[in-house]
């Protein structure tokens, strides 16, 4: 009871209260989990929360920066790693958030996910994987898993998900994880390396839809859709020991990749340096 107690404090120091409570999710979604432990790493890591960021596009993750207590900006489908840029380039010392669904980051977002990676510019972007549109209805998203039911696939999606987190490194990323809103304090374990890297870092966070996926392919309750997430993951380390075919379908969770590359705000400060040193 007591941890409890704690926790609760934590949170309130983090969240608006003149915002209408309880949230715009629907019960049992793992957004508010991926929220929580969000708060709990800037917490840990003693961060002014006015130092810190948290920008969103459009979808059912992108209502998570209404209701916490940093700078906050609430963007166009896709384009939150846009603005997110402009905000890194022109306040390089803040902490910079960005919170985007699977189709926001990775369909009309694909681009900006893959060349902010590609630059190492020094966001955090937590990529919650629903595997679906959720707040429009359940359609095909890129990362929906081949042969599972949706909207606009009634007999079954025929496309390849894109691998997050894979993507993510071979794009240039600094630092990837991937976890479930199952594993909490894995989630908040990442989440807390990831905000302290220099550089372009991404944490996948697995979160079925249980109101349009979960009902349409009969995955049972939310809280059955969590034990799928505990059930269908590993540790990278437990993958690296299977074959291709034995991780079929497996959700591969663990830190994929943490290098130290040049990030790209610090390269143009050096830029503005030589720039004006000529002029002298």
């Amino acid at each position: 009871m007591r941890a409890q107690r704690t926790e609760s404090r934590v949170h309130g120091r983090y969240l608006r209260h003149s915002k209408e409570f309880p949230n715009i999710w629907c019960a049992g979604c793992g957004i508010g989990i991926v929220l929580a432990a969000i708060i709990r790493a800037v917490d840990g890591l003693q961060l002014d929360k006015n130092e810190v960021a948290m920008l969103s596009g459009i979808g059912c993750t992108g209502r998570m920066p209404v209701y916490v207590d940093f700078n906050t900006m609430h963007t166009t489908h896709g384009r939150a790693l846009a603005f997110a840029t402009g905000l890194k380039m022109v306040r390089p010392e803040m902490k910079v958030l960005v919170v985007m669904g699977d189709g926001d980051a990775l369909a009309i977002g694909g681009n900006h996910f893959i060349h902010a990676a590609r630059r190492n510019i020094g966001l955090t972007a937590i990529v919650v994987n629903n595997a679906t549109y959720g707040m429009t209805g359940g359609q095909s998203s890129p990362t929906t898993p081949t042969g599972v039911r949706t909207a606009t696939a009634p007999y079954g999606h025929i496309e390849q998900p894109f691998p997050v987190a894979e993507l993510a490194v071979t794009a240039g990323a600094a630092f990837v994880a991937r976890s479930t809103v199952f594993h909490v304090r894995e989630l908040e374990q990442y989440l807390s390396q990831a905000i302290s890297k220099e550089g372009f870092a991404v944490v996948e966070v697995m979160s079925y839809c249980h109101t349009t996926l979960g009902r349409l392919n009969r995955w049972g309750t939310p809280a059955e859709m969590m034990r799928r997430l505990r059930d269908d993951s590993l540790t990278l380390k437990r993958a690296e020991s299977l074959s291709e075919a034995e991780k079929q379908g497996k959700i591969v969770r663990g830190v994929f990749v943490d290098r130290d590359l040049p990030e790209y705000t610090q390269l143009y400060e050096r830029v503005i340096e030589r720039a004006q040193a000529e002029r002298v």
